[in-house]
Formats: structure tokens, sequence, C-alpha cells
């Protein structure tokens, strides 16, 4: 697995008209300066995850080497959705949660990606998704704690109006939830200082934008 890739050109494209007096349309110039964002994110995760200890590593069946696979995969997803949030939701407070959760995840994504390659670790693995996790919590269909069904990606992404930002909250605060299950387990079992700095920013990160998206889930409904 490798860290993913933000500038799929989905979220590139232009409208096709132009505003009055020839400008080009405010949403295009948007999406590119987030994009722009979300690499400098990523870099700046990865620059932070050069700074992880070097003492001691964790092996390749690890607590922290599966919490960083599996998060990676489960923050890329939270980022596809946010992208599509950004470029079509109506209400602005639904696009700037939607920019913050993008940049911040994709920069937790550089961290997690530069620990793998600090502790000679593949980033995909050789143990299935999930198997760290001593509760007994599993994969279902392919899809960790919280994360969107494919048939819930296609709606949303298909989805018109209001409809955008409703889906993407519903959506959204479930995949917060399943992200905070997963990080409370690496916190209870691993002892590395810089994986429970960066899981418990996480936490406290997603803790509040839970109560952002609780908020903008009252307000989409009356919208």
């Amino acid at each position: 697995m490798t860290a993913p890739t933000t500038t799929d050109s989905e979220y590139d494209e232009a409208e096709a008209v132009p505003e009055e007096g020839g400008r080009a349309p405010a949403r295009r110039y948007g999406v590119l300066a987030l994009a722009a964002l979300l690499v400098v994110g990523l870099l700046l995760g990865y620059a932070g995850g050069l700074l992880t200890p070097r003492l001691t590593r964790p092996g390749d069946a690890s607590v922290e080497a599966g919490f960083a696979r599996d998060m990676t995969t489960h923050h890329a997803q939270a980022v596809e959705m946010s992208l599509i949030a950004y470029r079509s939701a109506t209400l602005p407070e639904v696009r700037q949660i939607a920019v913050d959760i993008a940049t911040g995840q994709q920069g937790e994504i550089g961290a997690m990606q530069t620990w793998l390659r600090e502790w000679d670790l593949s980033p995909t693995g050789s143990k299935p998704p999930m198997s760290w996790m001593s509760d007994g919590t599993t994969v279902t269909d392919g899809l960790m704690p919280g994360m969107a069904t494919p048939q819930q990606m296609t709606a949303l992404r298909d989805a018109q109006g209001i409809e955008v930002d409703r889906q993407f909250l519903t959506l959204m605060y479930a995949h917060h939830l399943g992200g905070i299950h997963m990080i409370d387990a690496a916190l209870d079992e691993t002892d590395n200082a810089e994986v429970v700095r960066v899981a418990q920013t996480m936490k406290n990160t997603q803790q509040t934008e839970l109560n952002n998206l609780r908020q903008l889930q009252a307000q989409a409904a009356r919208g």
C-alpha cells in the first residue's frame, strides 16, 4: 500500500462556463488551492514522521505497524469523501469542515507512512487488516470500522444539492466513530511515544469534529 494520492482528475475538473466577465470560476480555484494544501499537508506529515525516535523499531506484526497501515487506508477514504463534499456541498460550513478533515488527515497519512519507512517495513505488510486489534474487531466486506460501502460512496458522488451535505455528514460521522475505535485500540496497546502522541491528537481532533458534524447535521436537516 502506498500513500494515497488526492489529485485525481475527478476533483480538478472545472465547470465549462466561465463566470461573467470572463473570470475563471471561483470553485475551480478553490479545488486547486485545496489540492495544493493536501500536498503540503502530506509533506509536513512526512517531515513530522522523520522525528520518530529510532531506538526501537516495531516489527511487521506489531500494533504500531498495523495501526499505521490500516489508519492510512481509513484516512484515505475520509480524504476522498471530504474532497467530494468540498466540491459539491451546499453549506459553506460543510465545505469548511471538509477542508479541515482532508488537510488534517492527509498530513497524518504522511506521518504514518514515514513511520513505516523509518521502521524498514512495507506499507502493506503480511498480516490481514485489523489483525493487530486484540478486541476481535474484523474487516467486514473489506471495510474497517466506520468506512462507507462502495454503494454509499457512489451515492455521495451522484448526490445533488443539500443531499451532498446530508450524506457526507452522515457518512463522516460514522467514519469518525470507527476511526476513534481503532485509535483507542492502538492507545491501549502501544507504548511507542510518537505513536501515542499522534494517535491521541487524532482522537482529540476527531472528537471535536464529531460535535461539529452533529451540529451541521441539524443545520442540513433544516436546509
